[in-house]
C-alpha cells in the first residue's frame, strides 16, 4: 500500500463518451493517483477506446469484468487492485478539477475521527444537488420527502438550507463522489455486495459512522456531474434496482422494517411505486418513439 497514493475507482456500464474526459481529468490531478476503470460488461466500445487512446498512460489500469455484476461488487473489485492509501470513488460523469483530490486529502487527513469526505456536486449549469448531503432514509423520512412534507418542516432524508461553505459532519455524501481511507474501507469490509445498484453508497455511510468514523462534506470543494449517462437508456432498470436497494438499506437499518405489518405495508408501498413509476417511464418512451 502506498500511503501517498489516491486510487480513483472509477465504475462504467455504457457510460458513453464522457468516461474519457473524466479518466483524464483524474490522471491530472496535482497529487498522485491512479485510475482504475471497472467495465460492468459495456457494451458502447468506450473502454476499449479509453484503453487503445491513453495505452501509454501506466496510471490506468482497466478490469473488464465481461457482465454487469452491480456497483458495489465492481468497485470492491477495483480496490482490491488498487495500490494507494486513499480511495476515491468516483462516478464516470464527474469531473475533477485539478486540485480536488488534494484538497479533499487534506480534509480527511485534518478531522482524525473521519473515514469518508464528499464534495459539493453541481450541474453543468451550477444548479447543486441537495442530495450531495443527506440524512439516513428511514420510512418517516422517506415518507415525509415523497409527500411534500419536508416543505412544511417535517424531517425528511434532504438537509434544508444552503450547503455548508467549510466542513460539515453528515449523515451521508452523495455516492458520485466519495473519498475514504484504505484502513476505514477495509475495516468495514467495503461495499455491500447485496446492493447491485443505488443505496450503497448509504450503506457504506451509515456503517462507517457505526465504526465510529465521522462523514463529512467539504462544503468549498464543488465537483461537476454531467448527469445519468449510464441510465438514461435503461430507465426501468435502474428503477427496479434503485426499489430493491432501498428494501435492502430498510431491512438492515429501519427498526420499522422489522415490525411485521409495518414490513408487510412498506414492502408493498415499495413494489407498487415501482409499479407505477415503471409504467409511467415505459409510456413516457413510447411517446418519444
Amino acid at each position: 500500500m502506498d500511503e501517498g497514493l489516491t486510487s480513483v475507482i472509477i465504475v462504467t456500464a455504457d457510460s458513453g463518451t464522457c468516461t474519457r474526459k473524466c479518466v483524464e481529468r483524474a490522471l491530472a490531478s496535482d497529487v498522485p493517483v491512479e485510475v482504475i476503470l471497472v467495465d460492468n460488461g459495456s457494451s458502447d466500445g468506450q473502454p476499449e477506446a479509453i484503453a487503445r487512446g491513453l495505452q501509454s498512460e501506466a496510471r490506468l489500469k482497466i478490469l473488464y469484468n465481461r457482465a454487469n455484476l452491480g456497483f458495489a461488487t465492481a468497485v470492491n473489485r477495483g480496490v482490491a487492485a488498487a495500490k494507494g492509501g486513499y480511495l476515491l470513488i468516483l462516478n464516470p460523469d464527474c469531473m475533477l478539477e485539478t486540485d480536488t483530490v488534494r484538497r479533499l486529502r487534506a480534509t480527511l487527513d485534518a478531522h482524525l475521527q473521519a473515514g469518508l469526505v464528499g464534495a459539493v456536486i453541481r450541474d453543468e449549469n451550477g444548479l447543486i444537488d441537495p442530495a450531495s448531503r443527506r440524512r439516513d432514509p428511514y420510512l418517516k423520512r422517506a415518507l415525509a420527502t415523497l409527500r411534500g412534507k419536508e416543505e412544511q418542516g417535517v424531517e425528511g432524508v434532504h438537509v434544508p438550507g444552503p450547503m455548508p461553505a467549510g466542513v460539515s459532519v453528515e449523515e451521508a455524501v452523495s455516492g458520485a463522489l466519495m473519498l475514504l481511507s484504505r484502513r476505514a474501507f477495509e475495516r468495514v469490509e467495503g461495499m455491500d455486495e447485496g446492493y447491485f445498484l443505488h443505496f450503497e453508497d448509504l450503506d457504506l455511510c451509515r456503517r462507517l459512522r457505526d465504526a465510529g468514523y465521522q462523514v463529512l462534506l467539504d462544503g468549498g470543494v464543488h465537483v461537476m456531474h454531467v448527469g445519468g449517462s449510464s441510465s438514461n437508456h435503461r430507465p426501468v432498470f435502474v428503477s427496479r434496482h434503485k426499489h430493491a436497494g432501498m428494501w435492502r438499506w430498510f431491512r438492515k437499518f429501519d427498526p420499522d422494517a422489522h415490525k411485521p405489518v409495518k414490513a408487510a405495508l412498506l414492502w408493498c408501498g415499495l413494489w407498487g411505486h415501482f409499479l407505477l413509476e415503471a409504467m409511467k417511464l415505459r409510456s413516457s418512451r413510447a411517446a418519444r418513439d
